[in-house]
Formats: C-alpha cells, structure tokens, sequence
C-alpha cells in the first residue's frame, strides 16, 4: 500500500463534468449532482484502510452538509479487475450496508480520476456554487486512526463555510490516502 497525499487546492478550477452509472442504476452529471450551495466531489473505495476508517462519520458528515446545500458524489475509479473489492457489485453492498446518502458511481474509465487529477482514496474535492473548487484537503487530523470527540471536523467544516460564504478555508492541510490503482500500462 502507498500513501500519497494530493496537491494543495487550486482556488477557482471548475468542477470537470462527468456522466456515470450508479450503484442505484442511475446516471450521474455534474448537472445533477451538485446542491444549491455546492457539490464535494470525493474519491473512495472500499479497499483502502483510509477509507474503512473514517467511512460511518463521513456518511453522517455528508449527510448532515445536506441541510446545508451541499450534496456529494462519491466516485470509485480502481482498477476492479486487479482490486475486486472494489468492484461494482461491492459498491452496491457498501452504499447499502452503510447507508449512503450519496450516489457512489464507477469512472469505470478511470477517465474522471484523471480529469479532475485525483491521486489517492479519499481524495475530496470541494467545489461552491457556481462549481468552483475551494476545498482539497483531509477529512480530519485523525487519518487512520480512531477518532476522538474534539477533532475538528476539516472536512465538515470547510464545506459549510463554502456553503455560507461560497469561498473556502485559505489553509487547508492535503489529505492522506492510498494510492488510486490505475490500470496497467501496456508495454510498448
């Protein structure tokens, strides 16, 4: 496993647009998914220990920025045939067993990891309004380990100030996760 965190945000980048099948058999836009207030783009899996261990408060925190406008997608782009966990009949068991109030969708391409230049699980990406990037940065300072009760909620937090204000928090501190498992490339 390699942990890898991704560049700091770049204030202002328009969200990438995307088109792709759900869990739930829907197709999700970025026309469709964004909230009043603004949309967090993240990219998980079920694989990565990152992501095991902060999936329940991230599913009450995305569920709670709901009141505040801000909806999520939740975009899985590993390599399936390498990783089967994180394959789409996985997806399907993981959004119900946790309940998600997000559509988690497979950039079966991996095309939409690219575009939106993703490097690890999680990876968030939290866009305003009018679709502009403001947040890129952790979920909380606890990383893989257990939570305590007075964490600031980095990730909470600077999606409701987005939503209030339409700008994020200027520090932001990268988030840490395993490394999206591209496909091979083929040797030339």
């Amino acid at each position: 496993m390699v942990s890898l965190n991704p560049p700091v945000c770049n204030f202002g980048q328009p969200a990438v647009d995307f088109d792709l099948l759900g869990v739930d058999g829907k197709r999700y836009t970025l026309a469709n998914s964004a909230g009043k207030n603004g949309l967090l783009v993240m990219f998980i899996c079920n694989h990565c220990p990152y992501v095991k261990a902060i999936k329940t408060r991230l599913v009450d925190d995305c569920r709670e920025l709901l009141q505040y406008g801000i909806n999520t997608i939740a975009i899985q782009s590993n390599d399936t045939e390498n990783y089967p966990e994180d394959s789409f009949e996985r997806m399907m068991e993981e959004a119900k067993l946790f309940n998600f109030p997000f559509p988690y969708v497979l950039d079966e391409t991996q095309e939409v990891a690219k575009a939106y230049g993703a490097v690890c699980t999680p990876d968030f990406f939290g866009f305003n309004a009018d679709l502009e990037l403001q947040y890129r940065g952790r979920f909380d300072a606890a990383g893989r380990r257990q939570s305590e009760e007075n964490h600031p909620r980095d990730l909470f937090n600077a999606m409701k100030l987005i939503a209030e204000t339409g700008e994020g928090p200027k520090e932001q501190i990268a988030s840490i996760g395993c490394s999206i498992k591209w496909f091979p490339q083929e040797s030339i």
